[in-house]
C-alpha cells in the first residue's frame, strides 16, 4: 500500500501544484486587487447589496464587499470554492479508472495485493493531495492580507479552508466512485458534478422553495460569505456530507471489487 501511495504522490505532484499555483495565485491577485478597487467598491457596496437574488447568490447581501473580509468571502470565495470542487473532480475521477483506460491494470493487480488495498491506497493519496491543496492556497490568502498589511481574520479562515477541504472530499468520493464504476476515465462527467453541485446551491439561494433543501449540496456549509458572517451552515448539512462521503466510498469498494475489469 506504501508503495502505491508514494507512486500516486509522485506521479500527480505536478498536476496538483499547477491546480493550487493556479487557484492560489488568482486569489492571491484578487486580494490584492481590493486596494485598486478599494474606493469603487465602496460606492458599489450598496447597491450590490441591494440587488436581490444577485446579491443572495453571491453573498453580496450577507457581507460588506467595502470590507476586505468581505471582499475576500465574496471574490476569492467563489474562485476557490468552483476551483477547488473541480480539482477535487478531475484528480479522483481517473484515479482507478486510469488503470484500465492505460492498461496498466494488468501489471498492478499482479502483484500481491488485493483490490480493496488498491482502492484504499488511492483513496490515501487524493486525499494527501486535497489537504495539501488546501493549504497551499491558504498560504496565498495569507500571504495577500500580509501583503496589504491587514490583520488575517484567523479563526474564519481556518473556519473556510477548513469547510472547503471537507467539501472537496466529499466531491472527490463522487468523482471516485464513477472512476471506480467506469473502465473508461469520465473526468467530463465528474467535472459536471461539481458543476451541477455548484449551480444547485446558486439556485438554493435564489429560489425560496428550494432554501430548506440547500443542505442537500456541500457548497451549503461552505459558503464564504456566511462563514465569515458567522452564520451557522443549514441543519443537517455537515451530517448528510459524512453519509455522502461514507456511502460513496463503500460503493466504491463494492464495485470496484467485484468488477470483471477490463485488459
Amino acid at each position: 500500500m506504501t508503495a502505491i501511495i508514494k507512486q500516486e504522490l509522485k506521479l500527480n505532484l505536478k498536476s496538483m501544484l499547477i491546480w493550487a499555483l493556479t487557484v492560489g495565485g488568482l486569489g492571491f491577485i484578487c486580494i490584492l486587487m481590493y486596494t485598486s478597487m478599494e474606493g469603487e467598491v465602496m460606492e458599489m457596496a450598496d447597491s450590490f447589496s441591494q440587488m436581490g437574488a444577485f446579491s443572495d447568490a453571491f453573498g453580496m447581501s450577507t457581507l460588506s464587499i467595502a470590507t476586505i473580509a468581505g471582499f475576500f468571502a465574496t471574490e476569492v470565495g467563489t474562485v476557490h470554492g468552483l476551483g477547488s470542487a473541480m480539482f477535487a473532480a478531475f484528480f479522483a475521477s481517473s484515479m482507478l479508472s486510469k488503470e484500465e483506460d492505460g492498461h496498466t491494470g494488468e501489471f498492478l493487480f499482479s502483484l500481491p495485493v488485493s483490490r480493496g488495498k488498491v482502492i484504499a491506497a488511492k483513496g490515501m493519496a487524493i486525499l494527501t493531495h486535497l489537504v495539501l491543496f488546501t493549504l497551499i492556497c491558504g498560504i496565498f490568502y495569507v500571504m495577500g492580507f500580509a501583503a496589504l498589511g491587514e490583520e488575517v481574520p484567523g479563526e474564519e479562515m481556518a473556519r473556510f479552508l477548513s469547510c472547503m477541504l471537507l467539501m472537496n472530499v466529499e466531491i472527490a468520493a463522487l468523482s471516485y466512485l464513477v472512476s471506480a464504476t467506469s473502465s473508461k476515465t469520465r473526468m467530463g462527467l465528474a467535472l459536471g458534478i461539481s458543476l451541477i453541485i455548484y449551480t444547485y446551491d446558486i439556485l438554493g439561494r435564489v429560489v425560496p422553495s428550494m432554501k430548506d433543501y440547500l443542505f442537500i449540496g456541500p457548497f451549503s456549509y461552505a459558503n464564504a460569505s456566511e462563514i465569515f458572517a458567522h452564520i451557522d451552515a443549514p441543519d443537517h448539512s455537515f451530517v448528510t456530507s459524512v453519509l455522502v462521503t461514507v456511502l460513496a466510498t463503500i460503493c466504491t469498494f463494492a464495485a470496484y471489487t467485484r468488477k470483471d475489469l477490463a485488459s
